[in-house]
């Protein structure tokens, strides 16, 4: 499939989209715009339509649903307290249920499904789509935002407004305060903060013929510190979805540019491998989930020291232009096909990794539209607010009650490596992993909204105010869309009231939360963290 179309379909090629109207006829005013239809900006703008609001969500691709239909087919559950999914987000888990005929909650489900029970909902709930926009610049009055320009030149207002999105990109251009990257040990006392080398190193060489190193290593461990603070994020991947048998496959597209020499350490890792007569099997780099319908759904494998993760490649996208964005975007999908090519084909490759991804193709039921290839990377990190509170470590581990509560996390402390590092010219260690079992935490009210004298009128749900090893229990679809429906039932009630978010009645909220079933509340009898669950190795 071309380049250009994978840029258009993602929503990063966005000059040349149109705008492709709404879901619900609807015009302005609004009470109520919410940016980015991911699940948590779903969520959020049908919890404020359901409270009375006039909703436009502003989607910048051609698709709703952000990572749950592109590829990301399960909830999570399996690393989560199941009694802390409640409110919208577990309603839209039990209308997959009936939609499977199972009349339960069902926690893994197929993306084109996930689409159609998220389109359904914001149809029902009379919510106004705008697809195919992106925000330029926001204009303030004072600590209010008066005005956001989109990509088409139109403008929009709203009384309250939300930032759902992965980047945080409306707050950003709001002025509001934000990180990203790993903060320093020392910043809020956390042990597992920072740059953090695998304990195990890697036999391959690291560097070519000239001394320099080689593609996918970003330095040298000696030029790093332990727990220091640095701006680099958790890698990036495309959450592809994959069929065994062949009547359910086409084949899997080779990039549009392949460089061999990208993957020159895999080869030499290979080559250490089989010199050491250590069998490689593909499972040793990919992981293949198992979902419905013959589907099987492919992420970066966590402790695989090569795997889907385009490590080094994600470093500009937080705070990169749109532009960048498209670069760093296209840059993903050559390294993701072409490591494809390269475990199908490549004569390095052991033949019997080469046998077992040749059986492989892509589900020619999922993303038909896109070539069969996911609409959306799979951004686990982008910026993060500097709010009202912020959420570190200790909160997600000790201090876990919040008096404004407004949902609970429960996901692992769970992080990706971050980049590959050479320890010295024959070995080298991947840096940045966390994998550490969760609690039940209450999600304060305070990490959704910026401080005051920031923005007035502005809920963040998305990048909300957090470390980033607290992020990385708050960084999953369920737990966003439980923020989302306490964003949106707080814009709906702020909008009326025509107040500041920040002077919100909190307990009026958390009440009409729980009699929206949201969970806000720690049950009596229920577990606190997983039973018997244990954190991987770290490395």
């Amino acid at each position: 499939m071309n380049r250009r179309n994978f840029l258009k379909t993602s929503g990063l090629a966005l000059a040349s989209l149109p705008a492709i109207g709404a879901l619900a006829e609807s015009t302005g005013p609004f009470d109520v715009v919410v940016y980015s239809g991911v699940p948590c900006g779903i969520v959020a703008a049908i919890a404020a339509a359901r409270s009375g609001a006039k909703v436009l969500l502003i989607e910048p691709t051609k698709h709703v649903g952000g990572l749950n239909t592109s590829g990301i087919n399960t909830a999570e559950t399996e690393h989560m307290l199941k009694w802390t999914i409640g409110g919208i987000a577990l309603e839209f888990y039990e209308r997959l249920g009936r939609f499977y005929g199972t009349n339960k909650p069902e926690f893994f489900f197929e993306s084109s499904v996930a689409e159609k029970v998220f389109t359904e909902m914001l149809t029902e709930a009379g919510v106004t789509i705008r697809f195919g926009q992106r925000v330029e610049k926001v204009q303030k009055n004072g600590a209010q935002i008066s005005q956001i320009e989109l990509s088409d030149g139109s403008s929009v207002a709203a009384p309250v407004i939300i930032d759902a999105s992965y980047e945080g990109d409306l707050m950003a251009r709001a002025g509001v305060s934000y990180s990203f990257g790993r903060d320093s040990h020392e910043e809020y006392g956390e042990e597992a903060a920072g740059i953090r080398f695998d304990r195990t190193p890697r036999k391959a060489a690291t560097i070519d013929e000239k001394g320099n190193l080689l593609p996918g290593i970003s330095a040298w461990a000696k030029d790093l510190r332990e727990g220091d603070a640095d701006h680099k994020v958790i890698c990036f991947n495309f959450r592809l979805t994959f069929a065994k048998e062949s009547a359910r496959q086409v084949p899997i597209p080779p990039p549009q540019r392949y460089d061999r020499a990208r993957f020159k350490l895999l080869e030499n890792w290979f080559r250490e491998k089989a010199a050491n007569s250590q069998p490689v099997k593909l499972s040793d780099l990919l992981d293949f989930y198992g979902r419905r319908n013959g589907k099987f759904e492919v992420n970066n494998k966590q402790n695989a020291i090569f795997s889907l993760g385009n490590f080094g490649g994600q470093f500009g996208w937080p705070d990169g232009s749109y532009a960048d964005r498209e670069k760093i975007f296209a840059d993903h999908w050559d390294y993701t096909l072409g490591l494809l090519k390269f475990l199908a084909e490549d004569e390095a490759t052991p033949a019997n990794v080469r046998t077992e991804m040749k059986s492989w193709g892509l589900h020619k039921d999922e993303f038909r539209d896109n070539g069969n290839l996911p609409y959306q990377l799979y951004v686990r990190e982008g910026r993060r607010m500097k709010g009202a509170f912020i959420m570190t470590q200790r909160d997600v581990t000790d201090d876990r009650r919040k008096p404004d509560a407004i949902g609970i996390t429960s996901h692992f402390i769970d992080c990706h490596h971050v980049q590959r590092v050479a320890q010295s010219p024959t070995e080298f260690v991947n840096e940045g992993r966390i994998w550490r079992p969760g609690r039940a935490a209450q999600i304060p009210y305070r990490a959704l909204m910026p401080k005051p004298a920031e923005c007035s009128n502005l809920l963040v749900p998305g990048a909300a105010s957090f470390s980033h090893v607290a992020f990385c229990t708050y960084r999953l679809e369920s737990v966003w869309m439980i923020a989302g429906h306490a964003a949106g039932t707080a814009a709906a009630i702020t909008a009326k009231s025509r107040g500041a978010v920040q002077q919100l009645d909190v307990a009026a909220l958390q009440q009409k939360l729980r009699e929206q079933k949201q969970i806000v509340d720690f049950i009596p009898g229920q577990p606190e963290e997983q039973a018997g669950q244990k954190g991987y190795p770290e490395f």
